[in-house]
């Protein structure tokens, strides 16, 4: 049996009765977050790009778009990923060589999910098997290090939750994971150097691009069997040897996810708690900041502190300044706050947060680095012209998997994100739609999310 038709046997035998209630409960939270980060971005320049796009390239079909009509299973796929990705504050898997957001695969599942008439159960199992197969990938499999993208996990991720979705057989599950993982091996250069659009629209492709494979295979096309083991396969090709015992896995990842509490690179998120809380324990003007410090880990170092992927004290964009450890810093200090306002061009030209990002310097620790993923240790210290040091330690953040968010704050963070686009009855029906999810169909939440107010361009 090869890897592929392993890992086949595996999706198709997980369900939602060996999901814990811990992890029922996490998924469940991951949804919500990512539907609230996702009619959040709904007036974002590249998601309205994308729905023209779609309109000109794609018939009605039996998929809803967030924010209404209709198209086919890939292209719903396509836009309602983009939505979950464009504002950059949907959840995030720290493995110790690599980063990823599981639910950037709730698109592709949801679109799958309607095409074939599934129950919220149904639709929780597959997004579980989403999250199980890309974070043990992201552990045991990792890509960036050899100049790719997470997203190339992803294409096996993707495939095996629609097909989990499509309730496809064994053997075309196989075949939909290796036609997916065979074609979707994405570049790094995505997110080093100067970032464009493409930051938050390449998984979003990978789901195009895995959910119409996953329909091929449905129709039956088959795919390479030795996609992982052959000769010029992903481990020859790209990561070398790697083992993981499919039949041991179960779906409780999830409940190793963790929630961004700040509308943030998720590296960040530690550092900006602490800068939020510097400023609310002391009475300073960032006039009088002369320099500051911060010493985190070596992912966060190469990542958003300007070491490997670039030089990050040149913000001119939002993608730009959501991946620049010095501009979120700076931000979090003067607003108190990083959420998708931060992010206005407007915000970012200011003179106050352009000078005082250049004030910051980032270095690594081999203690922090060695403590990660398990910890998101980082010191952040300030220099006052008058002598006086500020300084705060952290060692994780409200979202981390150490300190999980509420569903009450998470309902919160919903409501904010999604106010300026919906009534309150329909924030209050989605909300408890999706905390009973189990009783309810996934037709019954794609009609709440066709209800989403899409502003004209």
């Amino acid at each position: 049996m090869t890897i592929v038709q392993q890992l086949a046997r595996f999706v198709n035998g997980t369900s939602f009765a060996e999901m814990s209630e811990a992890a029922r409960e996490q998924i469940r939270i991951r949804i919500l977050d990512s539907l609230g980060t996702a009619i959040g971005a709904v007036s974002g320049p590249p998601i309205k790009m994308i729905r023209a796009h779609i309109k000109d390239f794609s018939h009605k079909g039996p998929c809803t778009l967030v924010g209404g009509e209709t198209t086919a299973p890939d292209f719903a796929a396509l836009y309602n990923s983009a939505l979950v990705r464009y504002l950059d504050y949907n959840d995030s898997y720290l493995a110790k060589g690599e980063t990823c957001h599981p639910s950037d695969n709730l698109g592709s599942v949801l679109a799958a999910g309607e095409y074939a008439n599934i129950s919220g159960k149904e639709l929780m199992t597959a997004l579980a098997t989403a999250y199980q197969v890309q974070c043990r990938l992201s552990d045991e499999a990792p890509v960036r290090a050899k100049g790719f993208d997470h997203t190339t996990q992803g294409a096996y991720a993707v495939a095996a939750g629609v097909a989990k979705a499509l309730t496809l057989s064994e053997e075309k599950i196989a075949h939909a994971m290796a036609i997916s993982g065979t074609a979707l091996n994405a570049l790094r250069v995505t997110r080093t150097g100067a970032l464009s659009h493409w930051k938050g629209l390449a998984y979003p492709w990978t789901g195009f691009g895995a959910t119409s494979a996953t329909f091929l295979a449905m129709r039956g096309t088959t795919g390479p069997p030795e996609v992982f083991e052959g000769n010029k396969g992903f481990q020859d090709s790209i990561v070398g040897e790697f083992q993981i015992d499919w039949q041991q896995e179960d779906l409780e990842r999830v409940t190793r996810t963790i929630v961004k509490k700040f509308n943030a690179e998720i590296h960040s998120q530690a550092t900006l708690e602490g800068a939020v809380e510097l400023k609310q324990q002391h009475d300073f003007d960032p006039n009088e900041i002369d320099k500051i410090e911060i010493i985190t880990f070596d992912v966060a170092f190469h990542i958003i502190g300007g070491g490997e992927e670039g030089n990050k004290t040149e913000v001119r964009t939002k993608e730009e300044a959501d991946h620049s450890l010095h501009y979120m810093t700076a931000v979090a200090l003067l607003d108190g706050q990083v959420l998708p306002e931060q992010y206005v061009p407007d915000r970012i030209a200011r003179d106050d947060v352009q000078n005082l990002l250049r004030k910051i310097t980032v270095q690594p620790s081999e203690e922090y680095s060695n403590n990660f993923p398990n910890k998101m240790q980082c010191d952040l210290v300030l220099h006052l012209k008058n002598g006086q040091k500020l300084d705060i330690h952290k060692e994780d953040y409200e979202g981390f998997h150490t300190r999980p968010m509420s569903w009450q704050t998470v309902s919160e963070k919903f409501e904010a994100l999604t106010e300026p686009y919906t009534s309150e009855k329909l924030r209050r029906d989605i909300i408890e739609l999706v905390q009973d999810l189990e009783t309810h169909s996934v037709k019954d939440l794609t009609k709440l999310l066709a209800q989403v107010d899409v502003p004209d361009d």
